[in-house]
């Protein structure tokens, strides 16, 4: 399995600005957030990156990544139906293809990659494992009303790997104890997706069908569970692992969040030691200030 595909949802009637704010990477080069996250998908091998957009903002977001234009592709989510569906109209990019997935308001910093960004290893693991794997992280059950959530196993003979039973959109603290407890995770915590996933194409139809059945029924489609569900649905037809690693993810979205997204690229970054001293510069005119 060859991942050279990622799509980028960007489409948020709320959120549509967010990708176009600007951070210094950790090379100490200003980027757009969009940038930031096109050329983590180039690093993991991708080529091709299809980015889902309201309509009209095409110019503003090929201009934001200024030189890796080239790689993008444009696909406008005509009507606000939701996250599930702004992925579905990604659906003829993909074609047959794994692809990756990352979600447009979010930064990732990890460690341990002997220089690879998060999406090289998530997709590195795919590949080697030939099936979809997606990024999880664990969270604490305060924080799984933010959160789609996976039920599992570990693999053995791997601390980072486990085999996806179950998928559930946001749920309460009695779902998850009933249907999403992992063996060996500290009790209270549970496996919380990421914001970046390698799926099959098979997805892809499962969007479809649900996105069809929701229709029919006169479901709103606003419904944020779409994904998951179409998710859940996978792990019962094929193997779906989920990876996790010591990566820290950064929802730009929230309040302070590019700012707390911003601080943790520079102490990743080349600059880490002259962040540091600027920092511990600030905190102790503070306390002289008191």
């Amino acid at each position: 399995m060859k991942v050279t595909k990622a799509v980028i949802t960007a489409a948020g009637r709320t959120q549509r600005a967010l990708p176009l704010q600007t951070v210094v990477d950790r090379d100490g080069t200003p980027k757009s957030v969009l940038r930031v996250l096109v050329e983590e998908a180039l690093k993991a091998g991708v080529e091709d990156i299809c980015v889902v957009v309201c309509p009209g903002d095409e110019t503003a977001y090929a201009e934001a990544v200024g030189d890796r234009a080239g790689h993008l592709a444009f696909v406008p989510q005509v009507e606000p139906l939701g996250y599930g569906h702004a992925i579905y109209c990604a659906r003829d990019f993909v074609g047959v293809r794994p692809f990756l997935h990352l979600v447009g308001d979010h930064l990732w910093v990890g460690q341990d990659g002997g220089g690879k960004g998060c999406a090289q290893q998530l997709v590195e693991v795919a590949e080697a494992e030939a099936c979809a794997v997606s990024a999880v992280q664990a969270s604490r059950e305060t924080l799984l009303r933010y959160h789609g959530t996976i039920g599992g196993r570990r693999v053995a003979g791997r601390q980072d790997l486990y085999l996806i039973e179950d998928v559930i959109e946001k749920p309460t603290p009695t779902e998850a104890e009933q249907r999403l407890l992992v063996p060996g995770l500290r009790a209270g915590h549970y496996l919380c997706f990421f914001g970046m996933h390698v799926l099959t194409p098979v997805v892809m139809d499962l969007l479809g069908q649900l996105l069809a059945q929701d229709a029919a029924a006169g479901a709103s489609a606003q419904g944020g569970d779409v994904f998951s569900r179409a998710l859940a649905a996978l792990a019962s037809r094929e193997r779906y692992l989920a990876l996790e690693r010591p990566w820290w993810r950064y929802d730009v979205g929230v309040k302070y969040g590019l700012l707390v997204a911003q601080l943790a690229l520079a102490l990743s970054g080349s600059e880490r030691d002259q962040v540091l001293t600027q920092l511990l510069e600030l905190l102790a005119n503070r306390e002289l200030s008191r």
